[in-house]
């Protein structure tokens, strides 16, 4: 095994040579194979070993365990304990999901003090299979029947395409020590369920089970490629950024031959669940939107926007500025500056007579009845009308904040028009220079 683990590397994983290496080690028999191995081939590796206190003693028999090992293998080991439990409660996860948040939150902060180039984790050919017939019941898409990558990131599988069979027969020929977790032979988790009740007869269906589905795996892969390479077509073509929203145009979605798989390819990586109801904003009226857990899709005439999520509600806050402030950082960036001479103005930029203003002036949102006198217009015009003819998204509106003098008279909406009640009077030469 070591043999062929040090070709495998050498073929397809040679930018390990030489780089500093993090292994993930629980002390189970997978990442103890993984760091015997890489330690007998020289390469610079340290262990990193979690105690997630789930197990009462026997997880503080597994941090001792690791850390002899590392006297053993003569490599820096460092440790860790969680409360797992109390932090899967306050997050409202489960416990595996918990477990593994703070387990890669802990690599990444040991990547950063102390400069690994990579994260090596133990993952085998059929640790690789179960994942994938876990997805299969799930009613996973195209991209959950891929299987494990090898390579995501700077996370490394070496042992990826070894079998657990191989993995047993090393420990046995070298005398290898391990730790065995006892809750893998329960079968109340649905992974060790297919594990002991499952593969044993896939295996004795086909006794080439695992080379069989690495031939499958690598099919679909192909296939998956194929479609990342049209959904980058498709999305340049009818996907266009504004500000922080992205466009998609509805019509040009429509002539696809299925819209519905399109936009699951087009937005599955925000967390939308519903993609029935993805697929009906295409026909929705505007400002119908799906909300998923991070970001906003909403139907806007032509267009459906994606967003970071937003709340339907407007804030009601409200910033006061007072008459020596120059610079702004929040909510938004503002700088205020004091000039001899007007130039032009624009979306980004206005000049107001700082003797019309009344200080503090006020930094808010919008709201109903709110009406102001367009620069360019005559006469005066509802905020609400005036976001209709501008043809302002639900997003838009959301995220549009008002500068204010201090009797709420709107001076400028920011970003978009500002008001000719607080154009320079001919008669004074106070002229303040407000821009984004």
């Amino acid at each position: 095994m070591l043999k062929k683990l040090e070709n495998h590397i050498h073929k397809n994983l040679p930018f390990l040579k030489d780089k500093k290496l993090l292994i993930a080690i629980s002390g189970g028999v997978d990442s103890v194979v993984l760091a015997h191995l890489l330690s007998a081939l020289k390469f610079n590796i340290s262990l990193a070993h979690c105690n997630f206190n789930l197990r009462p003693i026997e997880c503080d028999i597994d941090e001792e365990f690791v850390k002899t090992l590392g006297k053993n293998l003569n490599t820096e080991v460092f440790t860790i304990h969680f409360n797992t439990t109390e932090f899967a409660k306050e997050n409202k996860q489960s416990t595996q999901i918990a477990a593994r948040n703070l387990r890669y939150d802990w690599f990444n902060e040991l990547i950063e003090k102390h400069q690994f180039d990579y994260i090596l984790t133990a993952h085998h050919a059929d640790d690789n299979l179960e994942t994938f017939l876990i997805n299969l019941t799930r009613g996973a898409g195209l991209d959950g029947l891929t299987g494990i990558p090898e390579i995501n990131g700077n996370i490394v599988r070496p042992l990826l395409k070894f079998s657990r069979e191989e993995i047993l027969a090393f420990v046995k020929e070298n005398n290898i020590a391990w730790r065995e977790d006892k809750s893998n032979a329960s079968t109340k988790y649905i992974r060790n369920k297919i594990r002991h009740q499952i593969l044993p007869v896939l295996k004795g269906i086909n006794p080439s089970l695992l080379e069989t589905f690495e031939k499958t795996t690598a099919h679909l892969k192909e296939s998956q490629q194929i479609i990342e390479d049209k959904i980058g077509e498709i999305s340049s073509e009818a996907i266009a950024s504004e500000n922080s929203i992205s466009k998609i145009d509805i019509s040009k979605i429509e002539k696809l031959s299925n819209p519905k798989a399109y936009l699951y390819q087009l937005l599955k990586d925000y967390n939308f669940t519903e993609w029935d109801d993805v697929a009906d904003l295409l026909s929705a009226q505007s400002g119908k939107q799906i909300i998923s857990k991070t970001h906003t899709l909403l139907k806007d005439r032509s267009f459906l926007l994606l967003s970071k999520k937003v709340f339907s509600a407007v804030p009601k806050i409200t910033i006061e500025i007072d008459e020596n402030t120059t610079i702004i950082t929040a909510p938004i960036h503002l700088k205020i500056e004091e000039v001899q001479e007007k130039s032009i103005e624009n979306k980004q930029t206005i000049y107001v007579d700082k003797q019309l203003l009344k200080f503090p002036l006020k930094l808010r949102r919008w709201q109903d009845g709110d009406f102001f006198y367009p620069s360019g217009m005559t006469g005066k015009k509802k905020l609400s009308k005036y976001f209709k003819d501008e043809k302002f998204s639900l997003l838009q509106k959301q995220n549009t904040w008002l500068l204010c003098n201090n009797d709420n008279a709107i001076i400028w909406i920011i970003g978009s028009r500002k008001d000719n009640r607080f154009n320079k009077n001919e008669a004074t030469d106070e002229l303040l220079k407000i821009s984004i």
